[in-house]
């Protein structure tokens, strides 16, 4: 009996064996290269630490280390010492010191993707797409994005030197640089603005995506429909996106029936998750147009997609940045953390949000393209601005005789104005 048992438990293992055989060494040898490759970073950290020529912490080689090594991923994902972990979660709470701007990287240069309204950033001028060259006289040439937001943070009335590039318009052929010195201030984000414009159209701004967006987008055109709202031009040039849920709640608004509003998709084909609106949308009957510009980016990106393809909004205005990729946020034994890249956004009809520059895909195209020169820009940036006073309606810094003409709302009011008419045709009989 002990013999038999034994020759099964052989019998079994030889058929166990001869079919791993197909599999275990590609695994083994993945695993062996993996393990000749990370022998490298471990000799590379010996070698120094007996042979350079100074003593060094072997902290800031391991830091260094993974910071490289998250840096080759793409622009997005971070690897975050202690004290930068510790700055992004305050952040996440809703106010932070800054510039209130919003960067990303664009060919290695830390780049502005919007500048917030009302911000010290946005008063002075600077651009979506600007780059930002120089901090404090120091080149950011190939300077992680972490490095530059921590160079860019500090206290509240400190003040902070930047050089700009500026890509050239038609009738200049060459970038061009300014300087800024801009004073630090606790960046508070005051996210839709509303107001009622004439032939009972409601114009609704939204600067972010932040936690009290939806519920601040329903008070506004409720309070717009109260007023004779029949109507609605939806702002999101400059918006930087924020909040997932937040923009998905909103989009909600206008799109009902259960309808995908986007979804994220991983390495994993079964990584895919929908996000998706309710069975009624208070608002699906609205008419409505839709502004972007290259500061429209993330989950400003994610609304105009969604309404787009949906075929709820017409969509105005210039191609949007492209910032579309989720990433995860995962804390680490040392206090410090790893933003990872994990999967993409992509709209409703499987259209990948995030711009890929070598393919030239990705980002919003517009239904209607307007293109505003970069002069426009700073001055429709400046007269869209808003001055609370208590007790008072916000009134606009620019004085009326200097406004400029804003092209796309112009044609977004066209639009609206001709689908009214079109409505009320009748046809003659006879």
């Amino acid at each position: 009996m002990a013999k038999g048992r034994w020759r099964l438990k052989w019998v079994l293992g030889g058929a166990l064996a001869l079919t791993g055989a197909w599999t275990l060494p590609a695994a083994l040898a993945a695993a062996d290269r993996t393990y000749e490759q990370l022998k490298i970073l471990v000799d590379i950290l010996d070698y120094i630490k007996d042979n350079y020529v100074e003593e060094i912490d072997s902290t800031k080689l391991i830091y260094g280390a993974a910071s490289g090594m998250v840096r080759a991923l793409d622009p997005f994902s971070q690897f975050m010492e202690p004290d930068v972990h510790k700055d992004i979660r305050t952040e996440t709470e809703g106010q932070f010191g800054g510039l209130g701007i919003r960067i990303g990287m664009k060919d290695n240069w830390p780049t502005v993707i919007t500048p917030l309204p009302g911000t010290p950033a946005y008063r002075l001028g600077v651009l979506p797409n600007d780059r930002i060259v120089k901090i404090e006289g120091q080149s950011t040439k190939d300077m992680t994005l972490v490095d530059a937001v921590k160079r860019l943070r500090g206290a509240p009335g400190t003040k902070v030197a930047l050089t700009v590039a500026r890509e050239p318009e038609a009738a200049i052929k060459e970038w061009t640089t300014q300087d800024f010195t801009i004073t630090r201030e606790i960046i508070k984000i005051e996210s839709t603005h509303s107001k009622m414009l004439d032939g009972g159209v409601g114009y609704l701004r939204i600067t972010e995506f932040s936690a009290n967006t939806n519920k601040d987008v329903r008070a506004a055109l409720t309070d717009l429909r109260k007023q004779g709202m029949t109507t609605l031009v939806l702002d999101e040039r400059n918006n930087p996106g924020g909040l997932l849920s937040a923009a998905v709640e909103v989009a909600a608004q206008f799109v009902g029936d259960n309808k995908i509003i986007v979804y994220t998709q991983g390495r994993r084909p079964d990584s895919r998750q929908d996000f998706r609106s309710n069975a009624r949308a208070p608002f699906s009957n609205l008419p409505m147009v839709v502004l972007v510009n290259e500061g429209s980016a993330s989950g400003s990106e994610i609304v105009a997609g969604a309404l787009q393809d949906h075929h709820r909004a017409v969509v105005i205005g210039a191609r949007t940045f492209g910032k579309a990729s989720v990433q995860s946020v995962i804390p680490l034994a040392d206090g410090s953390g790893l933003r990872l890249t994990v999967a993409k956004y992509y709209t409703p009809s499987g259209r990948s949000i995030h711009r890929d520059e070598k393919k030239d895909t990705g980002g919003i195209v517009p239904d209607i393209v307007v293109s505003v020169p970069r002069d426009v820009e700073i001055k429709l940036q400046a007269q869209q601005d808003e001055i609370f006073t208590p007790g008072k309606k916000p009134e606009s810094p620019v004085k009326s005789e200097d406004r400029v003409r804003d092209e796309a709302l112009d044609r977004a009011l066209e639009i609206l104005k001709a689908r009214e008419v079109l409505a009320n045709l009748k046809l003659n009989e006879g």
